[in-house]
């Protein structure tokens, strides 16, 4: 088992204490330290800022959002991170939904399984640097010859040479479809919800991309670097509580009313009246009613709470699952070393 550092996106103000963290996570033997972003900060620029100052730690995103970055610019921005970094960087890549993508970056969400895999193939193309870069689309034409092109668009190689012609890809995934989308071209998947009562479940949809033909990784090689909340403590219920307003936002605030693929995680999980009625009380402003009506027991399922034995029994328990990496979000360089010193 490895352990990720997951510095997430800001807040309303930037983070004060990252800089800490991420130097004790690369002391404490950490694997990654991974930045995301929504509607706020970007992922790439705090990793690039926070990366400068690690040497060995691996640089990832979890995620970047698709509908953010053309799929050359974002291939341009990896493949500068992983010269900055010496190779070190890692590809995050996530639909996210249509109230952000068409709402706040105004393009289309329809169709994000062959966007995914179309993005994914260009990027490709970029960091191999073998011939110039060139798309049939219909998502992402290269050269673009729609409406209102010049028909002067000329395919093109990158003028930088890549570090590395294969820069690793993982997908935050949610769906079955994208989960086993995430097993056949990709060489990772990042869950945000995982429980380990669903790994059958999980391991069933891996599989079916595993075996599809020309499938890029088998499970061997297949990285699952799954969120969690870690937290080592004798007071369950006080870490519950202050858990559950996280999870009330994501089940009932993100996305729209009918349309929220993190609350249909928590429906799948069997959890479909508490998602209507967090939804519900969320959508009425009453978010505090919505987070207080959530069992423990739903938080329990995707967190790891309580004492050192019971944190150490879980953690084995989700890396007989199939979990390669947990990525962890300590507040302090105290428990940087402290989940540190129990993955050891």
């Amino acid at each position: 088992m490895k352990l990720g550092l997951q510095l997430g996106y800001w807040g309303a103000q930037p983070p004060t204490h990252h800089a800490e963290i991420v130097a004790a996570a690369e002391a404490s033997g950490f694997d990654s330290i991974f930045t995301a972003e929504a509607w706020g900060s970007d992922a790439y620029t705090p990793l690039a800022w926070l990366g400068s100052s690690t040497e060995r730690v691996r640089l990832g995103t979890s995620v970047l959002q698709l509908s953010a970055r053309t799929p050359t610019a974002c291939a341009m921005a990896a493949l500068t991170l992983d010269h900055l970094s010496g190779g070190r960087h890692i590809v995050g890549l996530g639909v996210s939904g249509p109230q952000v993508v068409e709402g706040w970056y105004g393009q289309k969400f329809a169709k994000p399984l062959a966007r995914t895999r179309e993005y994914i193939d260009i990027m490709r193309q970029v960091w191999a640097r073998e011939a110039p870069v060139s798309s049939a689309g219909p998502h992402y034409p290269l050269p673009f010859d729609g409406p209102g092109a010049s028909g002067l668009g000329k395919t093109l190689k990158p003028i930088t040479h890549p570090l590395r012609s294969d820069i690793p890809v993982m997908l935050g995934a949610e769906g079955p479809k994208n989960v086993a989308l995430a097993a056949e071209i990709a060489d990772g998947w990042l869950p945000l919800f995982y429980t380990p009562r669903m790994a059958d479940t999980y391991n069933e949809w891996l599989d079916e991309g595993f075996a599809r033909p020309g499938a890029r990784r088998s499970r061997e090689d297949f990285e699952v670097c799954a969120t969690a909340q870690i937290v080592v403590t004798d007071d369950r219920e006080g870490t519950y509580a202050a858990i559950k307003p996280f999870l009330a936002l994501y089940m009932g605030g993100m996305g729209s009313e009918d349309t929220n693929f993190h609350a249909e995680v928590y429906r799948r999980m069997g959890y479909s009246d508490v998602v209507d009625e967090v939804t519900a009380l969320f959508r009425n402003n009453r978010k505090d009613e919505a987070a207080q009506i959530i069992p423990d027991a739903v938080v329990d399922d995707s967190a790891i709470v309580g004492d050192l034995d019971h944190v150490r029994e879980q953690i084995k328990v989700w890396e007989a699952c199939g979990v390669t990496m947990m990525l962890v979000s300590p507040g302090s360089v105290a428990e940087v070393e402290q989940l540190a010193e129990l993955i050891r």
